[in-house]
């Protein structure tokens, strides 16, 4: 059970770290909130403490909970000085820091949020329902999100349901159009003009930003495709038939497969990410282990350079920042991993402090204090907020002390 929320005066590291990954909105000034906004828009909870060893003081510190989500925290993504977070119970949050209040509510009613990204002053929100919901920023009111069409949208059905051959057999007796998802929408990622979609119905969707028109549908894995990234033009796809696949685009033709990386035999994989130079990918599995590869753009010469088992069950999420690698699990926890030589994967620190799996987690550069910051989402329905120090002199362990007033974390 979480602890109550309490009002509280922002710690120094919530203060003076922001996230400054990309322009949101034209809500970037300081803003006040609105008398209509929820009551708990100023309250948060923050907690942290200090440990000293006797050659060298460490802090580690969770810098806040928060706890306004009705339902788990299915997914994360940072916005120029905002925080969403979006629910199983259908609520998607704004954050807005540098004090982590609640900014404004959308969304709600309009089916699971498995996935969402952002782009400018947009934000893309893929549902259980298999659609894609397209946000703005109103123009007449700086905290409302307004709904501006739905993934694929009225026009685009328009110019295909005549035609018998744009409609796809689904499953026995049902057809649908090929720019439909047949089940939810598992994940979403933003690429050079394009939005890609994956889905447990196995296909990968291309949606051109500019007019939101479905230009591809891919039948890419034999199973439910469950993680998407890209980097250097090349899309990866993790699917539950245990395989990452590389999609790549020469000018205006369509996908086509570079190459497969192969996982463990009966085991899904449930999340991919790649380094910025697009020389690592890793894939987190439902065994909990962590799998490297090293390659090329051709994908000739990819091989499997890492095998770690990095938890005690499923392997949920995974990000990257800069040498560090965060993932979190099905086992409540979050492991920060340095990426050593060869990609192979040193253990730093285990964070345990999330009562549910952990689900999704994403991480910022820009912090005091020679860290970055670190944000999870847990099936507890809260989000968490850390601060990660960016060097250990050994591996060390977390453990969530918890009481009806506090929570602190206690390294070991």
């Amino acid at each position: 059970m979480n602890p109550p929320i309490s009002q509280t005066t922002p710690s120094p590291y919530v203060t003076a770290c922001s996230s400054s990954v990309s322009s949101c909105s034209s809500a970037t000034s300081s803003t006040e909130i609105s008398d209509d906004s929820p009551p708990t828009s100023f309250r948060f909870q923050l907690q942290h403490v200090d440990h000293h060893y006797p050659t060298k003081s460490y802090s580690y510190r969770l810098l806040a909970v928060l706890s306004e989500h009705v339902g788990p925290v299915s997914c994360l993504a940072l916005c120029g000085e905002f925080v969403l977070s979006a629910s199983q119970g259908k609520d998607i949050i704004v954050w807005q820091q540098p004090d982590l209040r609640l900014f404004t509510k959308f969304g709600q009613g309009d089916g699971s949020v498995k996935a969402l990204v952002t782009v400018g002053n947009r934000v893309f929100t893929a549902h259980q329902d298999s659609r894609i919901r397209a946000w703005k920023v109103s123009r007449s009111s700086e905290n409302v999100f307004r709904l501006l069409d739905t993934l694929p949208t009225a026009k685009d059905y328009l110019g295909k349901f005549m035609k018998q051959s744009n409609y796809v057999q689904t499953r026995r007796h049902h057809k649908k159009l090929w720019i439909e998802h047949a089940d939810s929408i598992s994940c979403l990622i933003l690429h050079s003009g394009f939005i890609y979609s994956g889905s447990w119905d196995t296909t990968l969707k291309v949606w051109r930003i500019s007019d939101l028109k479905c230009l591809e549908s891919i039948k890419a894995h034999d199973d439910a495709i469950n993680g998407l990234v890209a980097s250097k033009g090349i899309v990866y796809s993790a699917s539950a038939d245990g395989k990452i696949k590389a999609w790549g685009k020469e000018g205006k033709s369509p996908h086509f497969l570079k190459g497969t990386l192969e996982g463990h035999k009966d085991a899904s994989l449930n999340t991919v990410v790649v380094s910025e130079d697009g020389r690592w990918v890793y894939g987190g599995g439902s065994d909990g282990f962590l799998m490297g590869w090293e390659g090329s753009g051709d994908f000739a010469s990819w091989k499997l350079v890492s095998e770690t088992k990095a938890h005690q069950m499923a392997v949920l999420c995974m990000c990257l920042m800069g040498e560090f690698l965060c993932s979190g699990s099905a086992d409540k926890s979050i492991s920060i991993w340095k990426r050593e030589a060869y990609g192979k994967l040193c253990k730093s620190v285990v964070i345990s402090g999330h009562e549910g799996p952990v689900k999704c987690l994403q991480a910022s550069p820009n912090c005091v204090g020679g860290g970055f910051l670190l944000y999870s989402g847990g099936l507890d329905k809260s989000v968490r907020v850390w601060w990660v120090p960016k060097h250990f002199n050994q591996i060390q362990d977390t453990s969530a002390i918890q009481s009806t007033a506090e929570q602190s974390i206690t390294l070991c």
